[in-house]
């Protein structure tokens, strides 16, 4: 008879979704200033019951994948309120750091999952400037300014330089994961780090989330069927519509290109 009088539950959601970091001149990805308000704001609903922060993400910056992460988790302690995350089609490298921000991770059982890892690439032109006949003129204060220099050969001690950076940020990602899925990893019989990327319902069998299902139905099956989803997006501003339409076709292409390689590694 009283639940008429009965408050509903309130959610507050945020969606994250793209590469990390920069994505083209004008197109921005996911990072930490274009998220940092819309995260506060999420955090300072009044009543809120949780925090959903729905990703879908392959990966990018490791460094805005950190801040961001660093920044839900300090939300989270403040206004003592929990973080459920879900996992659209990849939460996997960058993306996975910042998963991990959550209380509780869901995903799709075909989500693509994981990805503990760090990778470099680029592409070496020494060959095809002889054979076009071109020379190679570097000249720098720092010997070494010029490390990894497409159009040179490459140097072992540059190499060995760039592997050791990668460890360093390779150890702060595996700490990350550690601290947050703690005892619920399954270590047996797996390298859980190598940078290898499960589906969704594999992914559960290892403890790199906590179970199946997307937002609306664990939301509702948490917190009720009347639940209130409050929804915090960032808008895209005028200007930045028009100078995304009007940028040079060129780039266009190649920050297509440059975007479509990240999701390419699984499978999108």
């Amino acid at each position: 008879m009283f639940s008429f009088f009965k408050k509903k539950k309130i959610i507050a959601h945020i969606k994250l979704n793209g590469v990390i970091g920069n994505a083209g001149k004008f197109k921005q990805g996911i990072d930490f200033a274009g998220q940092e308000e819309i995260i506060e704001k999420a955090f300072s609903l009044k009543k809120a019951k949780a925090v959903a922060i729905t990703i879908n993400s392959p990966g990018g910056s490791p460094v805005q994948s950190h801040l961001i992460y660093k920044f839900i988790r300090a939300q989270a302690k403040k206004n003592k309120i929990k973080v459920i995350v879900f996992a659209e089609d990849v939460a996997a490298s960058g993306g996975y750091l910042i998963a991990c921000a959550g209380d509780e991770i869901y995903a799709n059982s075909s989500s693509i999952i994981g990805s503990i890892g760090v990778i470099y690439s680029s592409f070496g032109f020494t060959e095809l400037i002889k054979k076009i006949g071109v020379e190679r003129r570097v000249h720098t204060a720092g010997k070494n300014k010029s490390s990894l220099d497409p159009f040179q050969e490459e140097k072992s001690e540059d190499i060995e330089r760039l592997k050791n950076i990668q460890l360093d940020l390779h150890k702060d990602f595996i700490k990350v994961v550690e601290e947050s899925r703690g005892s619920k990893l399954k270590k047996d019989g797996i390298e859980l780090f190598s940078g290898e990327f499960w589906a969704g319902s594999k992914s559960k069998e290892l403890g790199l989330i906590d179970g199946l299902g997307n937002a609306n139905e664990i939301l509702k099956e948490k917190f009720g069927e009347d639940v209130v989803i409050k929804k915090f997006e960032k808008s895209k501003g005028w200007l930045s519509k028009k100078l995304s339409s009007s940028s040079n076709q060129m780039d266009q292409i190649a920050n297509i290109l440059e975007e479509r390689s990240i999701w390419q590694r699984y499978g999108f």
